[in-house]
This record gives structure tokens, sequence and C-alpha cells, in this order.
């Protein structure tokens, strides 16, 4: 007849207690050591509640040292745990972005966990791994499938490195290829018109600044995190550039947070088009006097309005500070309505610069480098609806896209310096 089995490392067997003198209780328990060994954990108290909250607090250290170690019989819960404290330590230290793991937490809660976690690390096997995952496609789709494997790689990865798995099992899977569910696509020069007049048009979407968002992210081709990200110390009128250093996120339990962009080479100095000059001098002048109280002097230029304005956002939200992409996206949604123009989202004006770029022959790297991507394949996959600082992608969008910003008036979008309550929101 076979025996009790062990207790798992880590893990403790009943509390008991009794007592060792007056006053005096003994709580104890057998404990499981990071060496198979069991042995006898216990404390004391005046009281069996107060022996057992200080037996509990010895096992709590106890097992907090045992979780470092790792082991093919280690339940790939506890590894995966051990590893996500790696992802929070490389937030802290700038390393990763708190929305990297944000994702990964919810890919770990939603996914990885209910259908891994009970395997112990032997028994994650490249069949038991594909199988899952082709669960997780058929359910939730392919994309929430490629990135449940890239999480369960780098648990694997992380167990690999403390000798527990000989092999990643999640190498040898099914490819999960992750195709736009849609083809790209873009607005024509027409549509850009058609978009322009419809915000002009609608006292919701000016009150909220789109005319100007909108023009400022078709003139350069970056995401909206980005454009609200930007503040005037990254501007420069003189030498008509300006840097995409920064992007705003909301993370859970901080809140709004402006940080670096994702990739060094997201980090990149962008030519402006006269159009979005134009802009954004005057969003200076406009921010300068609410600042101030009064209108700048005549004689004053646009780039030392910029340079009083520092680290102030381009596009504040009510009360001056930096603004939320989710309420500019429900604005955006609301402004669009249920016409010709539906489907337009934020990423189209993006998509809508780039393609303009490609049409007009400029090379894929240079174009890749205004959309701030280290691969050209991401740009001609993804980005063009078709298909370092250079002064011919900010030329070209001139031309496709000036006349309509000189034909449409973009004082709606701007701040009235007559009423001093009025702000771009």
């Amino acid at each position: 007849m076979a025996g009790r089995p062990p207790l798992e490392i880590g893990t403790h067997g009943k509390i008991r207690t009794s007592e060792v003198g007056p006053k005096m209780i003994r709580a104890y328990c057998q404990y499981r050591d990071l060496d198979g060994r069991t042995r006898q954990v216990s404390a004391t108290g005046a009281a069996k509640t107060a022996a057992g909250r200080a037996l509990e607090k010895r096992l709590a250290q106890r097992s907090s040292n045992a979780t470092a170690e790792i082991a093919p019989e280690t339940k790939l819960r506890v590894v995966a745990e051990a590893w996500y404290v790696t992802v929070t330590q490389a937030v802290e230290a700038g390393r990763k972005s708190p929305t990297t793991a944000g994702q990964y937490r919810c890919f770990l809660d939603r996914y990885v966990l209910p259908a891994t976690g009970d395997l112990r690390l032997r028994e994650v096997t490249t069949g038991r791994v594909d199988a899952v995952l082709q669960t997780i496609k058929e359910k939730s789709g392919e994309p929430t499938a490629k990135s449940c494997r890239t999480v369960l790689s780098n648990i694997l990865k992380y167990a690999a490195r403390h000798d527990a798995v000989s092999t990643n099992a999640t190498r040898n899977t099914q490819p999960l290829s992750v195709k736009p569910r849609h083809p790209p696509r873009a607005l024509t020069v027409d549509e850009c018109e058609q978009w322009l007049s419809q915000l002009a048009a609608d006292e919701a979407a000016v009150r909220h600044d789109l005319p100007d968002l909108t023009g400022f992210m078709l003139g350069e081709g970056c995401r909206i995190g980005e454009a609200l990200a930007l503040a005037w110390d990254s501007v420069d009128l003189v030498l008509s550039i300006v840097d995409i250093d920064y992007t705003l996120v909301r993370v859970k339990s901080r809140g709004l947070v402006r940080k670096k962009t994702k990739s060094a080479a997201g980090e990149h100095t962008l030519p402006l088009p006269n159009f979005v000059l134009a802009i954004l001098a005057r969003r200076a002048t406009a921010q300068f006097a609410l600042s101030t109280g009064c209108l700048p002097p005549a004689d004053m230029e646009a780039s030392a309005m910029v340079a009083r304005l520092g680290s102030a956002p381009v596009f504040p939200d009510s009360k001056g500070g930096w603004r939320d992409p989710s309420n500019t996206l429900r604005a955006l949604r609301a402004a669009r309505g249920d016409g010709d123009l539906a489907w337009v989202t934020s990423h189209v004006f993006r998509k809508t610069a780039l393609t303009l770029l490609d049409d007009a022959g400029l090379p894929a790297r240079l174009i890749a480098d205004q959309a701030g991507h280290s691969q050209v394949s991401m740009t001609q996959d993804v980005y063009m609806a078709r298909k370092s600082v250079d002064g011919r992608t900010a030329q070209t969008l001139d031309r496709d896209l000036g006349n309509l910003f000189e034909l449409k008036s973009m004082h709606n979008g701007c701040i009235d310096l007559e009423d001093d309550q009025a702000r771009s929101v």
C-alpha cells in the first residue's frame, strides 16, 4: 500500500496547538523545505490565536524563500508569478512600459493561468501548449492566442534560466500569424477636405480641439498618444522640427502617465510642414495669452512664446494639463458620426500621412523613419493603404494637404483670446 504523498515544496501541513506552560500556547506544523526535507516549524503565543498568527508569519517568510526555488515539479502558476515580478521590476527601472506589464497581467489572469497554471513544469509539453493555444485561438481569436504564446514563452524562458526546463515548449507549436483584419485604409485628399469641413461645422468637435489635433496628426503621421504627450519644449519653430519622444497612456492604479515611446526608433525628430507650423504658431500665441492674461507684444516672435510656455502641453485639457487619450477618442467617435466617414479612427490620420508619402514615391526607409518604425515591413504592411529628418516628407504633406488647411478656417479649433473662460479642451 502506497504511503501518504509528500507535501509540495514550500507548503505546510495541518496546524496544531498544544499548551506548553501557563498562558503559553505552541502552534506547530510540518513544512517541506527547498531541499525536499520535511521539518517541523513552530511558534508560541499567549493564546491560540496569537500563536497561530506568529506561526503563519514564520511560514510566510519561509514560503517567500521557497518560491525562489524553481524545479521541474514546480507549478507553472508559481513560475509565472516569479517571472511577473521581473516584469514589474523592469517597469520600475524604465526598461519596459507599464502598459506592457498591464497587458501581460491581463493575458496571464484571463487565459494562460486558467489553462496551464496547475501544470507542473515537466508537464508543460509542446503538445499541451499547442492544444491550449489552438483553443484560445478558436474562442478568442488569433491575436489573443499569439499574445498568450508570447507570455508562455517568456515564462518558460525564465524557468530555463533556473534549469527547470531543458527546452521551451512554445518553440515548436503551430505558427500563429496575425494579419490585419481589414486592409489598411487611408483618407484620400478629397476625404480629408470632407473631414475638415465636418469638424468645422461641429461645435462639439471644435470645443474638443479636434481640428488642430487632426491637422497635427495628418502633418506628422504620429499616434494620438504621441500628439497629446507633446510639450512646447519639444517644438522648434525656428528649425521647423518637432521631437516625438513621449506618449500618454492610462495605467491601472497610477492614472495618466507620460512615458517614453515604446522603442528607440519611436523617439524621433520630424520636420514640420508649413501648415503644421501655422497651427503651432497660432496655438503658441493663444496659450501664451491665456497663461499671461494679456496679448503678446506685436513684435514678439512665436518661437519666443514657445520658449516661455516650456513644458506645458501643446494640446491640453480644459485645466491646462495632459489630456486623456481615452476621452479624446470618445470625442473623435462622436465627431465622425454615422455617415460616409464613420469608419475614421485616430490611426487613419497616421495611415493617411504615410500613404501620401508612399504615393509621392519617397523611399520606404524614409517613410518608416517618419512613422518611428525600426522595421520597414511594419510600415508597408500595416500602415500604407496601397503598398531621419528629411524635408521631403514635410514638402510632400504640404503639397497634398496644405491647401486644405488654408481653405478651412481653423480658428474655431483655437482658444478664443477674447474670452478668458474659453480654453482648448
